[in-house]
């Protein structure tokens, strides 16, 4: 069975298995056996070329924060899994250092985006096209040798290096996954996102597509591991 490392930025054990929402499902349905593990607190994580994949999930800290002390341990985390060349997905944060890790840049987008976004792909059979939840204010360039996937008028929004993959979207989003996220906002960051986003008519529209995004999910999750050429029970 194959054996995944799932990087989540949060130290609560229950946090940390709402965080990745309907990725976790969309592997198990792949046959791949996920372990959840994170660089906060010190803990160890084990070496990414013992496992068969990666999946670096989003935070709401700035991948080019290098102040942060558990971000140049999960840097070269990612460095070795490139190194080993252990397939890595990242999603919004975990694309954004990803990208770092491939050569790329992480800086602030011109405007912030928040909610369901139409986008369209090059490759739809690793990027569906769809409505895919946004909730960023930064965003990666396109690392050197990268192929671009989507992109929209604020930003880049995937790409492709070898069997690795950025996402700047959120594909695991479920009603859950956006309440884990907002139980964390303080007052100020609460006040501040709902100046900018209709936040009833984002958990209305969550709710309603519950069904879609998950197999949106699915479907790009199996399109990752048939592109990395991981072997799976599916």
């Amino acid at each position: 069975m194959p054996r995944a490392l799932v990087v989540v930025h949060e130290t609560d054990p229950v946090r940390q298995r709402r965080i990745p929402g309907t990725v976790l499902p969309a592997l198990a349905e792949q046959g791949v056996e996920a372990e959840i593990v994170t660089f906060l607190g010190g803990g160890a994580v084990p070496d990414p070329a013992d496992r068969d994949l990666v999946v670096v999930m989003g935070s709401a800290h700035a991948a080019y924060d290098d102040e942060l002390p558990w971000l140049a341990p999960e840097l070269a985390f990612l460095h070795r899994a490139v190194e080993a060349g252990t397939p890595v997905l990242g999603i919004c944060f975990g694309g954004q250092a990803l990208a770092r890790a491939l050569g790329g840049t992480v800086g602030r987008t011109p405007e912030p985006e928040r909610g369901l976004v139409d986008l369209d792909t090059r490759q739809p059979d690793v990027l569906p096209a769809g409505r895919w939840m946004e909730f960023h204010y930064d965003a990666f360039t396109l690392p050197p040798g990268a192929e671009e996937l989507s992109r929209n008028a604020v930003a880049l929004q995937a790409f492709a290096l070898g069997p690795h993959l950025g996402l700047q979207f959120h594909p695991e989003i479920t009603p859950d996954v956006f309440a884990t996220w907002s139980e964390a906002w303080s007052p100020e960051v609460s006040a501040a996102v709902a100046a900018e986003v209709d936040l009833a008519a984002v958990r209305a529209e969550l709710a309603a597509r519950a069904d879609e995004l998950a197999d949106a999910c699915r479907a790009l999750i199996a399109g990752f591991l048939a592109r990395a050429d991981l072997p799976t029970a599916a």
